[in-house]
């Protein structure tokens, strides 16, 4: 069975939709209080701020420039 680029890209957006859970509910549950200088605490959000970054990339709409299509939505052509 071979996996088609959509499935993977389903499957990465499911598997990140996870970390973010499981972040969120890690972060939620720490003990307070928490000090501006705390590594542990301080990691968790910037993992946090990776996965949403991740999935952000997931969802943007990429524009290749082409010969004919130097910027976005100009030399569209229906052929």
């Amino acid at each position: 069975m071979t996996d088609q680029f959509e499935d993977c890209i389903l499957a990465a957006r499911s598997e990140l939709a996870l970390a973010r859970h499981l972040l969120q509910a890690e972060i939620s549950s720490y003990p307070a209080p928490i000090s501006g200088c705390d590594a542990q605490f301080n990691h968790l959000l910037a993992e946090r701020q990776k996965v949403l970054s991740a999935l952000q990339a997931l969802d943007d709409v990429v524009f290749i420039p082409t010969p004919r299509a130097l910027t976005p939505m100009t030399g569209i052509e229906s052929r």
